[in-house]
């Protein structure tokens, strides 16, 4: 399952997506997070799904690759539609096992507007990192940072804390995976008892991915060191990144596609 996990990698490619400025995308993709929280109604959420099927078939991406990546977090979805639709108040669809707790129709309602919200989060977010080099993530963010170094904001330094986050995600997804396989080699039962067994037995999977990642941490910042890094001041970039008309124009189709979606819900549109 862990090599599930589509967000923080890379899938090269030399689509329009790829090649769009990485500032604009950062944008669409903070706007498109929080539009999905105002999105009412079955429509609004289907012009979002078109709109999110077009773009990652713009991109030349295979959708079951990045439709993959909500397999780690089937749990979470599960546990957050279930905590919906039995917490909600309202009209009483049906009752778990002649039990009082009880089903409501609103309640089934905002499950599935909540699944469909992480969902949707979840894919939008993944298409950022799938189309943009972690190289490109921290130009942008450190230009979009780049005003608030008036007041005192370490734009760079934080650009380059989030880029690496990110770009080591796969890494550590990895070497997870290397660690579980090694661990079942000796022996280890990582799938039989109850939840309480299980989490004891993560403990030898745990110990030696910490002691790899602060090793890895040690091991960059050496590198950094050697190479005389000092942070964003007086720092030149080969690849330099020019905002073209056509970058602005699919940005702004874009943005009007959000916006429609958010407004045929709260027209009372389905």
């Amino acid at each position: 399952m862990l090599k599930d996990i589509t967000l923080g990698q890379y899938y090269p490619g030399n689509s329009p997506v790829h090649r769009m400025d990485p500032r604009l995308k950062i944008l669409l993709t903070v706007l498109y997070a929080t539009l999905l929280f105002f999105i009412k109604g079955f429509l609004g959420y289907g012009v979002v799904f078109i709109f999110t099927v077009g773009v990652i078939g713009l991109a030349g991406i295979p959708v079951p690759y990045v439709v993959r990546g909500l397999r780690p977090l089937f749990f979470v979805i599960v546990f957050t539609a279930a905590i919906n639709i039995f917490m909600t108040p309202g009209r009483t669809a049906f009752r778990l096992f002649d039990t009082p707790i009880a089903a409501t129709h609103e309640g089934i309602y905002m499950a599935v507007y909540m699944v469909l919200r992480l969902s949707f989060l979840v894919v939008g977010t993944s298409v950022l990192t799938l189309t943009s080099s972690p190289v490109a993530l921290t130009d942008g963010l450190e230009r979009l940072l780049g005003p608030f170094k008036k007041i005192g904001v370490p734009a760079h330094e934080i650009a380059m804390m989030m880029s690496i986050a990110i770009r080591f995600i796969p890494t550590l997804m990895e070497e997870t995976q290397k660690i579980i396989k090694a661990q079942k080699a000796r022996g280890a039962d990582f799938e039989s008892g109850n939840i309480f067994r299980r989490a004891k037995a993560l403990t030898p999977i745990l110990v030696p991915l910490f002691m790899g990642a602060f090793r890895r941490a040690d091991e960059l910042a050496l590198a950094m060191e050697s190479r005389c890094y000092n942070g964003g001041e007086n720092r030149t970039r080969l690849k330099q990144m020019h905002m073209t008309l056509s970058d602005c124009l699919s940005a702004a189709i874009a943005a009007l596609v959000l916006a429609a979606a958010v407004t045929v819900g709260y027209m009372g549109i389905l």
